[in-house]
Formats: C-alpha cells, structure tokens, sequence
C-alpha cells in the first residue's frame, strides 16, 4: 500500500493560500476500469476565472475526467493540479476543501427539506443549533446577489424541474467555489432559463471569482457561453482551443471524424439550413405546404381528444388535450421535462390508463392493445429504450421479434421458428449497423445507442400509419443521433405519422412541420415549424397559460 492510499477523509488536503479562481489542470490523467481504459493520459489546461467547456460523444471519457477532479474516482496514471501544484483529491470531501463544487446531471436535493434547509445542508457543517432568523437573512442576501428568485420555505416536491436545477446550482454557489463543475446542467431549463443560468455562471467567472468547467452536447452553448473548449474521444483529448478560433464543423470533425462534420454542424447549430441534407430538403419542401394542415388533419391517422391522465400522484397529469397528425406530417411536441409528457406517452402507447377522453387512428377507436397495433399499424420509440421497450435478459434477436414471434414466418402450425428469428436479427444488425457481440447476445449488453437502433429495426419494419417517439435520441451520440433523425424523415416521406415529443428544441425545429408547446398537462401554443420563435415556444414552455394558437 503507498502512502497516497492512507489519505483519510477527516484529514483532507489544507486549503491553499490563494483565493478566488483556481487555475487547474490535469496531466497524463489515466483511469481504467477493468480491462476498459475510460482515461487515456489526458492533459488539459483551464486558466482561471473562464468558461472551459468539455465536448465529446457519449462514452468519449467526459465524467470519468471530471469525477477524477471531484475525487469520485482515483486515477491509475497522471496527476490533478490546482494554481499549480499537485493535489491528491482522494474523496469528494478533499474535492470540497479545495473550493471544487460540482452540480450533477441528476438532481441530488432532499426533497422533504425546504429550499433553505438543502442550501445549508449543502455546507456540510451545521451547529446542533441553528439561528434561523440570521439564517434566513442570510440565505436572502445570497439569493440577491443571484438572478434566480426561489421561495426559502418551498420544498422540491413543490418546485418545477427548472426551479430544481436552479437550487442545484445554487446549492453550489453558496458555498463560494473556486471551481465550479457543471455536468450537462441545461437538460431541463428552457432556452430563457438555460441563457440565464449560463449567462450568471460566466459572469461569475468573468468576475475573477470562479472557474467553470462545463460538459455539454449543445454547441450553440459553447459558442455563446465558454471561452476554451476541450474535445475528448475515446478517452483521449484530441482537440483544445479557444471558441474565438474555432466553429461547430471543426469542433464536430474532431468528436466523430471529418465524414459527421457537415451533418452535426447543421443539426445542432443551424436547423434552419437543415435542407442541405436530401432528406431534410424533402421536410423542407413538406413544411413548405404547411396551408394544406386544415383539410389533412380532417383525416388525421392520429387523433387525440379531450385526453385526461392520471399522474403517478394521484393528481391530473394529462389535461383535456387534444390534438391530430396527418398521414406525412412530423408533429412535435415540446416542454420542459415533467409537464405531462411522460404520462401522454405511455397513454397512448397502452403503459398508462387514460381517465378521459378518445384516442382514434385511421378513424378507429385506439385502446394499444397489440391486436389494433398490428391492425392499425402503429409503432412506437419510447425514451429509455431498454427499460420502457426490451426486456433485458433477452437476447437481440428475441428483442427484436416481440412485436411478431407468433406470426408468419417467425411461427408456423403453433410452433416458433427460432431459425426464423437469428436470420432476420442477423439482416437487421447489418443493416442497422448495430455493434453487438451477436444477436444471441443479451441486449442489456449493447450501448445505449445500439439498443436503440435494435428497437428501431422492429418499430420501423414494414408499413406505418402512426409511429409515436419520445425523446428517441436522448443521450445517443452525435452519429446515432443523424440516423434516427434521417430514419423518421423516412416514415414520413413514405406517408406516416408521426407523433414526435422532445424536450430538444433544435431537434423540433430541424425535423418537424408543426410545433406544439405542453406546459402543465395541456397544449397551450401551436406554431408552424417554419415561422417558430425560439424565444415564444421558451416562454410559453415556461408556464404561460396561454390558449393553443394557431400560426397563420
């Protein structure tokens, strides 16, 4: 055992002389885990007081790096240093002592603690006794020195998923960081809330009081908001510059390789150019005829009316919502996460009761029942694939046949043609280019993104009238998230529709002909995709109780 491995938590590292941002930097940071190498001799430099963004796809190494600077994991190889001298951040609490916070991906709060409570308990050291009138005007002068306004007294359970995002980076702000780690912390803000908490962190930074080290997947982010960016793939980092002297197609060439850099650059920094692909030219010319929406909708393949859902609280999730696709049209549907999406999804694809309300396709009633799915033509891409439309211990190739085991040619006479089974798997794991070991492989053995376009090989073979996705490239990496994008274009190119929901305004705007914002369980704005304001679907995703508006 070295000596590195008797460094006890109750005997963290002294805090250093210097205050204010920290100058950090990593050398050779190496990290494995088993016979996988996570961090391959990674050095990277942060100079203080700026927005340092990391970028890379899923897997590429971004939170094995910074949960090495936040003493989650011990590197094998390679040294962390901070102002220039070599720290060994042994445990989160070591992290803390240097002036290191970090605001995760995932929400960490109590939430049967009020706003005030979570602040202080995020400190760590509280008296047994606590003077909460000098508390309390406290915690109030922190949060006027912010621009976020959150009631003390609320409680999580109270607060909407933007206002917990809020407390999170508040939780962390309050304890004055040095260097403040932000992972993906935009997911579920809307665009005004996602400018204005990164709009602050920069300003803090820019003040010489912090310095922010920030993963994220969206370049107009980068763009606006970092000033140097570090690109990792594979476990190495590959590129590090200045935002001043780069752009999204050089940044894209070196996360995936020169062939995705004019594909990534168009969808994630400018959708409205999207018609310089083929595919989307096609959606371009469809949302060109958007005047012809009035009579198409009158034979809608999806119609939705006065749908009401139950939540999981007991308490209406789904509010009087209507809504209809056309055969050939993308409509989305946009909002901050946990305003009923969720609960829609899984009403109309058969995993939640309906407490109100028809649903109709092609003109008939619509229950989800498998028989109608096969009937009617309805398919489904659930977000979370491998919980919400696999079973785990199943192999890829009895993944794939769920929707049809019992049908010609995978049954025959009663009995199952497993033969029939492995050879179809076999053609759909080519032709989807899905990495797998085999397809007898178990599917919980696949990457997020090949589960994926296994389900898709099953949801999108053969003919469809209404296929219903939900967040369908969430997490995926920037490849994956072009194929799926192209693969729905396809089904609505060949006459379905579909009924997309996402929580990813740049993946509405590129790919879909109307647009409507759900706040609170009800639609209350419809646009056009062609004439969508960022600015008006982010207010409206916001909470404004505003009646569905029909854009001329």
């Amino acid at each position: 055992m070295s000596s590195r491995d008797l460094v006890s938590p109750a005997a963290p590292t002294p805090l250093p002389v210097s205050a204010g941002a920290m100058a950090l930097e990593t050398y050779e940071l190496t990290k494995r885990f088993g016979g996988f190498t996570a961090l391959d001799h990674v050095s990277m430099k942060i100079e203080p007081g700026t927005v340092h963004a990391l970028l890379g796809e899923n897997g590429a190494g971004k939170s094995t790096l910074v949960k090495c600077v936040a003493g989650f994991h011990r590197p094998e190889e390679g040294a962390v240093m901070t102002d220039g001298r070599e720290q060994d951040i042994a445990n989160p609490v070591v992290a803390r002592t240097l002036g290191i916070g970090m605001v995760y991906q995932h929400f960490t709060i109590a939430p049967g603690m009020t706003v005030a409570e979570n602040l202080l308990l995020a400190g760590g050291e509280t008296s047994a006794i606590i003077d909460w009138k000098a508390k309390r005007a406290e915690l109030e002068e922190f949060l006027a020195s912010t621009p976020f306004r959150l009631d003390l007294q609320a409680r999580p359970l109270e607060l909407a998923a933007g206002e917990k995002q809020k407390l999170e980076l508040l939780k962390q702000l309050y304890l004055r960081p040095r260097l403040l780690i932000l992972d993906e912390p935009t997911s579920v803000l809307t665009p005004q809330e996602a400018d204005e908490v990164l709009g602050h962190v920069r300003a803090i930074a820019r003040s010489g009081a912090c310095t922010v080290l920030l993963i994220t997947h969206k370049f107009r982010e980068v763009m606006a908001y970092a000033d140097a960016v570090t690109v990792l793939r594979r476990g190495k980092a590959v590129h590090t510059t200045s935002v001043a002297h780069t752009a999204p197609a050089l940044l894209a060439r070196h996360m995936v390789g020169e062939a995705a850099e004019q594909a990534i650059a168009q969808e994630h920094l400018a959708p409205e150019h999207a018609a310089l692909d083929p595919l989307a030219d096609a959606q371009g010319q469809a949302g060109g005829e958007a005047e012809r929406s009035t009579e198409r909708l009158r034979e809608a393949a999806l119609e939705v009316r006065s749908l009401q859902v139950m939540g999981d609280r007991g308490t209406l999730a789904v509010r009087d919502l209507s809504l209809a696709v056309a055969p050939g049209e993308i409509l989305g549907v946009a909002g901050v996460s946990g305003n009923g999406q969720r609960e829609l999804v899984e009403a109309l694809v058969g995993q939640r009761q309906r407490a109100g309300g028809q649903v109709r396709v092609m003109g008939e009633p619509y229950a989800a029942r498998r028989e109608e799915n096969h009937r009617l033509k309805v398919r489904s891409l659930p977000e979370e694939p491998l919980r919400n439309a696999c079973v785990a211990e199943l192999s890829v190739a009895e993944n794939m046949a769920l929707r049809d085991f019992d049908r010609p040619p995978l049954s025959q006479g009663g009995r199952l043609r497993f033969g029939e089974w492995r050879t179809r798997a076999r053609e759909w794991i080519a032709g989807y280019g899905i990495k797998t070991q085999g397809e007898d492989a178990p599917i919980r053995s696949l990457s997020g993104g090949n589960v994926q376009r296994a389900v898709l090989a099953r949801e999108l073979n053969g003919d469809i009238n209404v296929l219903i996705a939900a967040n369908p490239v969430f997490g995926l990496d920037f490849a994956a998230v072009k194929e799926i994008h192209n693969r729905l274009l396809q089904v609505r190119a060949r006459g379905g529709a579909v009924l997309l929901i996402s929580e990813d305004l740049d993946e509405l705007m590129q790919l879909a002909d109307r647009i409507v914002v759900m706040s609170e369980g009800r639609l209350v704005y419809e646009t056009r995709a062609a004439a969508a304001q960022r600015e008006v679907l982010g207010a409206h995703m916001g909470g404004g109780h505003h009646h569905a508006e029909a854009a001329a």
